[in-house]
């Protein structure tokens, strides 16, 4: 079977919830093309469906030294580590991340995340809005995240238009 076959498979599986299919269909994978990073991104994936976050804190570390100007090996990264270390580990991870990608939206969104639950609501607030400055469809998902409820409970009109 070929690398594209498997990676369909595996998408398909886990788009359907199929954890342990996708997970079968990611084994098949022979090497060197099980350390490819569309494999890595579908790899990611199911471990955050599994909420394996010890795993995944784990994988994208690596990732994140190997392939350092990709964002979203960051962001996972950091979403791991704040669920089996700390918020405030992860957002050292996400400064990091920022210097390397100054202008990635998602970085400056989650920054904004772990602010407001540090109770930093003026940095939260500056943080969400050059998320949504950099790419506007970030607007919707401000006013439905829960880590920013204490910004919305302060003014529940802070991302309006």
């Amino acid at each position: 079977m070929n690398l594209r076959w498997h990676l369909s498979h595996a998408r398909g599986y886990l788009d359907l919830g199929m954890l342990a299919e996708a997970e079968a269909e990611l084994g098949a994978i022979p090497p060197p093309d099980n350390d490819r990073p569309e494999v890595h991104a579908i790899r990611v994936a199911l471990l955050h469906e599994r909420c394996d976050w010890t795993e995944l804190r784990r994988v994208a570390a690596v990732l994140v030294q190997r392939q350092p100007d990709e964002p979203g090996w960051w962001v996972s990264f950091a979403f791991a580590t704040r669920r089996t270390a700390s918020i405030e580990d992860a957002r050292e991870i996400l400064l990091a991340a920022e210097r390397a990608h100054p202008e990635e939206a998602i970085i400056h969104f989650n920054l904004g995340c772990y602010a407001c639950q540090l109770g930093e609501l003026d940095e939260a607030r500056r943080r969400v809005w050059r998320s949504i400055q950099l790419r506007g469809e970030l607007r919707e998902l401000a006013h439905h995240d829960p880590d920013l409820q204490p910004l919305r409970d302060q003014d529940p009109q802070v991302f309006a238009g």
